[in-house]
């Protein structure tokens, strides 16, 4: 087989299997629309260079056209795709400007005034644009992790590579008076071999970057639990046991609440399992607003809660369950027939000394349990008395 037909279906084959493989993982993955846009884009860049090395029967300008029409928009969906991604907002004004703009300059030179040499220079500009827009957006995520940091050296590298190679090998090589000579040049054969390269290494970093999104989603489902939104007993003791171990290192009080909700069997025997689960929602909900960002809230039973609330004294850790107590039982549950009081119990310890998660929530259960046992709908404290060795003085002759 021709080398140059072998050279000239490198990119295609390539993007086509790039984009099989992103639209079998938006398949499994239907809530990330990105992974779709991947696909797409791949596939119309695979177009693109069937257009160029194979004239369609409208004609070779129109295949020329429709091909670089693909690049323009293929390039945009990358872009756009990628942004997407890292939960940027995606620059579709700027990707838009880059795109028109790039072909309307596209048309000018193939039909108003035909040059060929402008016609590259113009395209690989608006694509070089592009690359640049989605490097400028990526520059702002590019210390979360690895995968950020190489793709947005990537955008740049095929930034510079739209314009400086471009520029480079037109200069050293150019001008270019038709297709065949410039498909012979060492233009096109560079232009085709890095684009290879740099497909395949922003892919694999999506890849890469699609892999962490799943793991971290099986993560987050094996620590929470899926009713209330809140970690499970898992999840609320490895987090808590990280908390106490970095409020120790830095001397900071730490306090554990404990919350139990009140008569819930005979609310659950009552008006059903799914007013039950209401009710736990909307609890939850309430605890998890009330903790915030500095507290670890969680569900570490049926119809029991925990939050550990970090440089919090025994005195705010009781102001914090008064609140949402008072808070809770004042207003009603969605769902619940008018009238229909839902109330909780809460249990306080404050953390002494370098005092382990276990002996912690040990205290403020006990302390809950009073607050269950002296009528509900209370705090409790668990009061922290410090044990004293009694050592006899010696007996003393005479």
């Amino acid at each position: 087989m021709d080398t140059g037909l072998l050279i000239a279906l490198l990119n295609p084959t390539i993007a086509l299997a790039l984009g099989a493989a992103f639209l079998v993982l938006w398949f499994y993955q239907r809530h990330r629309p990105y992974l779709a846009v991947l696909a797409v884009s791949y596939s119309l860049a695979a177009a693109g260079f069937l257009f160029q090395h194979f004239t369609l029967p409208v004609g070779l300008a129109s295949s020329k056209l429709l091909s670089n029409l693909c690049f323009c928009v293929a390039g945009s969906c990358l872009a756009g795709a990628i942004v997407a991604r890292y939960g940027r907002r995606v620059p579709y004004a700027g990707l838009c400007v880059l795109a028109s703009g790039g072909m309307a300059a596209f048309c000018w030179f193939l039909f108003v005034q035909p040059d060929l040499t402008w016609r590259v220079l113009v395209i690989n500009f608006a694509l070089g644009g592009i690359s640049l827009v989605a490097a400028a957006e990526l520059r702002k995520v590019r210390d979360n992790g690895p995968t950020e940091k190489i793709l947005f050296v990537l955008a740049l590298l095929a930034g510079l590579n739209f314009f400086v190679r471009t520029l480079a090998v037109i200069v050293a090589h150019g001008p270019f008076a038709t297709y065949d000579e410039l498909y012979t040049s060492s233009y096109w054969t560079t232009a085709l071999l890095s684009h290879a390269l740099l497909s395949l290494l922003i892919a694999l970093c999506l890849f890469s970057a699609a892999a962490l999104d799943v793991m971290k989603a099986l993560k987050v489902e094996t620590y929470t639990d899926p009713l209330s939104g809140l970690l499970n007993r898992r999840g609320f003791e490895e987090r808590a046991a990280l908390l106490l171990q970095r409020c120790a290192a830095a001397k900071l009080p730490v306090a554990l609440v404990l919350a139990d909700l009140d008569h819930f069997k005979a609310l659950n025997d009552l008006h059903g399992h799914a007013a039950g689960d209401r009710v736990i929602a909307d609890f939850a909900a309430r605890l998890r607003a009330a903790a915030g960002a500095r507290g670890e809230a969680g569900r570490i039973g049926g119809e029991e809660f925990a939050v550990l609330l970090p440089l919090t004294d025994l005195a705010a850790a009781r102001l914090f369950a008064e609140a949402v107590r008072v808070a809770y039982s004042a207003g009603g549950v969605d769902g619940l027939p008018p009238g229909t009081k839902v109330t909780a119990s809460f249990g306080v310890a404050a953390r002494s000394g370098d005092e382990a998660l276990e002996p912690l929530m040990r205290r403020a259960d006990e302390a809950l349990y009073k607050a269950k046992k002296n009528g509900r709908d209370s705090v409790r404290l668990s009061y922290e008395r410090p044990e004293t060795l009694f050592v006899p003085e010696p007996l003393k002759a005479g």
